[in-house]
């Protein structure tokens, strides 16, 4: 083969360092957005927080109607270059691992120390099981070595409440001098008085039991609990056995129904409640309105912290000065715009997505789940003229907040099922019918899933006992037959 020289002319699609930051500006959550923020803030001599009053939430900006917004023409994308702004839809078809390969939104920021103790601050305060156990255990009447025992079986208590491994912790404290099994079993019997009842119990059976035990001797259904409870019945009550437990304990259905209510109360897993947990705050990033018979849409103000460029140290910027401090001033200056630029291209792409999505969605406005509409992205990429990877970065850990309550975006996006009718139905709808379906069933007599699917066609919905089942484990609903009540 000969070896030539040839010129090649084509067309590229180049990510520029600002598109880069452009989409992954559009990426994160709102908190996530935060701590970008504030590390922007704190290494560019440039930016600043712009404290002017805020205009109020009808006058922000996008809080037009949607029957009046106006779709604008998704323009071309161009190279960013120096100080130019960027493009505004970002149109990009590009896989996120090509931008950045170990990108984490934890990664994105590593908190300081202040930000560190806040997140630290959020988590449960209050006192820990161990720590819970052992403050009873100071003021409990031990006798001699029996303040010992008691540390180490709560010690041997795990997260949940139970004690580990009691057959191995019976021999190494029995190989203690002067310990006996049944010096072991009595200090057990103390420590399982000890709040929250059931704590310290070696299985499920004597966690119920010793509940059971704490409360009123006339409490309804108390005896049979205890009976059900100790007399081994425990899986013929998971399986929801009810006309076996009957025939077990020989006792009528109104006895029943009490006891197994009061099993029900109880908590089985003692220690959760002192389990440390963080505190999940979600804050939404669109506000959705009615005003005058209109659906409003608007940014949260709250969420969207207002930056702009320092003009006394942009006063300092000399063009033809080339100095290091001058380049180092330029550059500040250059990144500055490009991220306030990319805050404006993701906040308009926002709330356009967030305008379309309630224009789709008016039925679910104004009547319910079941009056929500199939939706996918491309039909919202195809409105506003941007790519569906574009709707899908702005949909991502978003929320909006609706007189129905709060959702993320990605809520108003589901697969159809076909009508007879020859429409379409959204799978959230039939996901609602099938939830008011069993929730005004007789409890007696449960609808299975195959008279679920008949019930939906009388109503022109036509699917399949296993997409009937299918949605109904989405909602976390048992079978018919664990629904059954007591006759």
């Amino acid at each position: 083969m000969k070896t030539s020289l040839a010129l090649r002319q084509g067309m590229a699609l180049t990510m520029t360092p600002a598109l880069q930051q452009a989409i992954r500006l559009l990426q994160l959550s709102t908190l996530d957005l935060q701590l970008e923020i504030q590390q922007a803030l704190e290494s560019n001599l440039l930016l600043e927080r712009d404290d002017s009053p805020e205009p109020a939430l009808d006058e922000a900006p996008g809080s037009e109607p949607v029957a009046e917004a106006e779709a604008e023409d998704a323009p071309m994308l161009e190279e960013v270059v120096a100080a130019e702004t960027l493009s505004e839809e970002l149109p990009v078809d590009a896989a996120w691992d090509e931008v950045y390969d170990d990108y984490s939104p934890a990664a994105a920021a590593a908190p300081d120390d202040d930000l560190q103790d806040f997140l630290q601050a959020n988590l449960r305060g209050s006192t820990g099981l161990r720590e819970h156990l052992l403050a009873q255990a100071e003021v409990a009447p031990f006798v001699g070595p029996q303040a010992q025992i008691a540390e180490h079986l709560i010690d041997a208590v795990n997260e949940d409440g139970y004690l580990e491994d009691w057959p191995g912790l019976l021999a190494r404290l029995t190989a203690m001098p002067g310990v006996t099994p049944a010096a072991v079993e009595a200090v057990l019997e103390l420590v399982q008085d000890f709040d929250p009842p059931g704590v310290a119990a070696r299985d499920l059976a004597e966690c119920l039991r010793l509940q059971l035990e704490s409360l009123r001797p006339g409490t309804p259904g108390r005896l049979l609990a205890l009976r059900i409870v100790e007399g081994g019945h425990l899986l013929m009550l998971a399986r929801r056995d009810e006309a076996g437990l009957r025939k077990a304990l020989a006792v009528e259905a109104s006895a029943l129904r009490p006891a197994l209510a009061l099993i029900r109360s109880l908590q089985p897993h003692p220690g959760r409640p002192f389990q440390a947990h963080e505190s999940d705050y979600l804050s939404p990033d669109v506000i959705v309105s009615r005003r005058n018979g209109r659906w409003r849409v608007a940014l949260n103000p709250e969420n969207q912290p207002r930056l702009r460029i320092n003009s006394r140290y942009q006063g300092f910027i000399k063009r033809a000065d080339t100095s290091k401090d001058q380049l180092a001033l330029k550059q500040h200056l250059q990144e500055a715009r490009y991220f306030i630029n990319s805050l404006e291209a993701r906040n308009d792409t926002i709330l356009r997505v967030a305008q379309c999505i309630v224009e789709e969605q008016r039925a679910f406005l104004d009547y319910g789940e079941e009056a929500m509409r199939p939706l996918v992205l491309r039909d919202v990429a195809e409105q506003l003229g941007i790519h569906e990877s574009t709707v899908s970065r702005a949909t991502a850990n978003k929320y909006m907040l609706t007189p129905r309550g709060l959702y993320e975006l990605k809520y108003f996006f589901s697969s159809h099922v076909q009508t007879t009718q020859g429409g379409m139905a959204s799978a959230t709808a039939i996901q609602a019918m099938i939830k008011r379906l069993i929730h005004t069933e007789d409890p007696g007599r449960p609808l299975s899933d195959s008279t679920l699917a008949e019930l939906l066609l009388k109503d022109g919905i036509q699917v399949a006992r296993r997409t009937v089942a299918k949605y109904r484990e989405a909602l976390n609903i048992p079978p018919s037959h664990e629904r059954r009540a007591v006759a």
